[in-house]
Parts: C-alpha cells; sequence; structure tokens
C-alpha cells in the first residue's frame, strides 16, 4: 500500500491521502480552477476589452484575458479548499478532488494563491495599476468575503456575493483605458443582478444539499416560496437595468431588440418557476423541473445579452 499522507478528520469522515495517488492526476487540478465558471467570467471581461475606447495591442489583450482566467481560477481553488468540508456532504460536490482524497488541502491551498498572485503580478506589468487592483480585489471579494464570510453567515450570500463575478468587465474595460466609466459600472451591475435569479434557481432543486451542509441558502431559511417570489422580482429589475444602455446611448436598437425579447424568456421562466406545482410549504411537486430550466437558460442568456453588446457594438 502507497505511503499515506496526513489525513484529515471531516465531520464524522475521515479523509485520506495516499502519496501514490494525491496530486497525480491533471484533470484534478485543472478541476481545482473551476473552468465551468471560468468561461463565463472571461467572457463578459473580454466584452469589456471591446467596447472599452481606445486601443490595446493584441498581445496585451490576450495577456489580461489569461490574467482574468488565472485569477478566477486561482480563487475557485481557494473556494474548494476552503469549502472541502461541506462539499464532503453535498451530493453534487463530493467527487470534487479535495473531498475525495486526490489533492491534499495544503496544496491546493498553496496552487490557489499561488495562480491568484501570479495573475495579479502579471495584470499589473501587462496594463497598469488600476485594472491590478481591480483583479486583486475580486480575487479577495470570493475568495474572502463570499466564501470565507458570506457563505455560511447570511442568506443573502449570493446577493452581495454576486459581486465577485461581476468584476471582469470593469477589469477588461480598465485593461483598455486604465479609468473608469458609467458604461462598464452598468456592465457590472447586469451581472450582479443576473447572479441571484441564476443561482436561487440552482439552490431550490439543491435545497436538501444545502440544508444538510449547514449552508443559509434562501429556499433553507426563507424557505421556496419565498425564494420563488425573489427570482422574479429579481429578473424584473434585471430587465429594467439591462435596457439603461440604450437609455444612455451606448447602445443601438439592436442590444435593446435582442435585450427585450431575452429578458421576455427569462420573466417567463421566473414565473413558471413561481407557478410551478407545490406543495403548501411551497416545495415543488415535479422535482423543481421549472427551476432547472431556469438555471440552464439564465446562463444562455447572459451570454446572448453579452454577445448582442458586441454585435451592437460593430454594427
Amino acid at each position: 500500500m502507497g505511503q499515506l499522507l496526513a489525513d484529515e478528520t471531516i465531520g464524522s469522515k475521515r479523509i485520506r491521502y495516499d502519496a501514490a495517488v494525491v496530486g497525480s492526476n491533471v484533470k484534478d487540478w485543472f478541476v481545482l480552477l473551476k473552468p465551468r465558471v471560468i468561461s463565463l467570467v472571461v467572457f463578459t471581461g473580454v466584452v469589456g476589452i471591446i467596447l472599452a475606447p481606445g486601443h490595446i495591442h493584441p498581445v496585451l489583450a490576450l495577456i489580461s484575458i489569461l490574467c482574468i482566467c488565472m485569477a478566477s481560477g486561482g480563487a475557485g481553488a481557494i473556494n474548494m479548499w476552503y469549502d472541502r468540508d461541506i462539499d464532503q456532504i453535498m451530493q453534487r460536490t463530493i467527487t470534487r478532488p479535495l473531498p475525495a482524497g486526490r489533492v491534499h488541502p495544503n496544496d491546493a491551498l498553496i496552487y490557489g494563491v499561488g495562480v491568484s498572485v501570479v495573475s495579479v503580478i502579471l495584470m499589473f506589468l501587462a496594463t497598469n495599476f488600476l485594472t491590478a487592483a481591480i483583479l486583486a480585489f475580486s480575487i479577495f471579494f470570493y475568495s474572502v468575503v463570499y466564501t470565507i464570510w458570506l457563505k455560511r453567515s447570511t442568506p443573502q450570500n449570493i446577493v452581495i456575493g454576486g459581486a465577485a463575478g461581476a468584476f471582469p468587465p470593469l477589469i477588461g474595460w480598465t485593461s483598455v483605458t486604465g479609468s473608469m466609466d458609467l458604461f462598464p459600472i452598468i456592465l457590472f451591475s447586469i451581472t450582479f443582478l443576473w447572479t441571484p435569479p441564476h443561482f436561487w434557481s440552482l439552490a431550490l432543486y439543491a435545497c436538501k444539499d444545502y440544508g444538510r451542509a449547514g449552508i443559509p441558502m434562501l429556499p433553507v431559511v426563507k424557505g421556496a416560496r419565498h425564494t420563488r417570489w425573489q427570482i422574479l422580482i429579481y429578473t424584473i429589475i434585471l430587465a429594467i437595468v439591462t435596457l439603461s444602455p440604450v437609455y444612455f446611448g451606448y447602445t443601438s436598437y439592436i442590444y435593446m431588440g435582442a435585450a427585450i425579447l431575452l429578458n421576455a424568456g427569462f420573466i417567463y421562466m421566473a414565473i413558471k418557476v413561481l407557478l410551478e406545482k407545490q406543495t403548501p410549504e411551497g416545495l415543488s411537486l415535479n422535482n423543481d423541473k421549472a427551476a432547472r430550466h431556469s438555471f440552464r437558460f439564465s446562463l444562455i442568456y447572459l451570454f446572448l445579452l453579452f454577445l448582442a453588446l458586441i454585435i451592437d457594438h460593430f454594427v
């Protein structure tokens, strides 16, 4: 049998780290970066670069995108390091590298911090201080403010913590201009307001998981019915804010048409979530089918909305 590294007890379960296995799979190190999260984060950052006035050398633009990717991944690894105890309890996360014993916690923490630090230094060298500072703050916000503080302390964790994923358009914009403007702040606000209805849809059908882990997600603390109403309210507010680029003259009717259609679809999804067949306590009688559809649609929604901004910019 292979040599055992220091094992760890998480709750009532003991994780054993076999030296012959730990860190041997490259895929595990890739998974620690949360690649599915990175893809959307990087895309919104690219939109910020494209929409910003002025010019940035293509090589520097690629470095900026790489830094956003690294920062998101580094923060994701730190998140997995800290959340390894609850990941061990939740069915949808139990196979992650840390709770499965395939990566040692100390290695994951060093990896996450190292990637994060390198991303900030590289961003500063390639662009400017403001961009590097925002990038560093976004890592701190997700790793410390959201993961360590908010996630386990308040049902508003996603509302406040949503800011962490809303920084990339600001970062992309400032990497080109070196300054702030109203337009990137609007893009930040759109992503910020999109996060609650997106994540609460997931929380509705993963409610039992969060309850077992002791995470005070909104459906766990306030109930499913309250969450369904909040999803609809935030979706309507989001729809209003997405039209502000047209109001302020940043975009034309091309973007406006796309935004109206996408918002109509998102609001329709939110209404379906609200009206889904429920018990008197607001629990779904249909395995939260509407919430699952709404969650998937929200991913397509944000991608297409930001894609419409790019198309409108070039047309």
